[in-house]
């Protein structure tokens, strides 16, 4: 249960990626502060998806180990 929990929570901050650059695209002509603000929240939720991802992977690897 404990990985397929991490596994939704990857896919999530892909999906808040998706739509923080939905919204720069949406922002990008009238608003361009907001919409810099959104492509920092875009690159943070990447990375933040590979982290997570990096970090369930060593987690089910200690668990094969023991």
């Amino acid at each position: 249960m404990g990985t397929k929990l991490y596994k939704i929570f990857e896919y999530a901050y892909i999906l808040m990626a998706i739509f923080s650059i939905y919204l720069v695209i949406t922002n990008w002509e009238t608003d361009r502060d907001r919409a810099y603000l959104f492509v920092f929240f875009a690159f943070v939720a990447i990375f933040m998806f590979f982290f997570k991802r990096r970090f369930r992977r060593n987690l089910e690897k200690r668990r094969q180990d023991h």
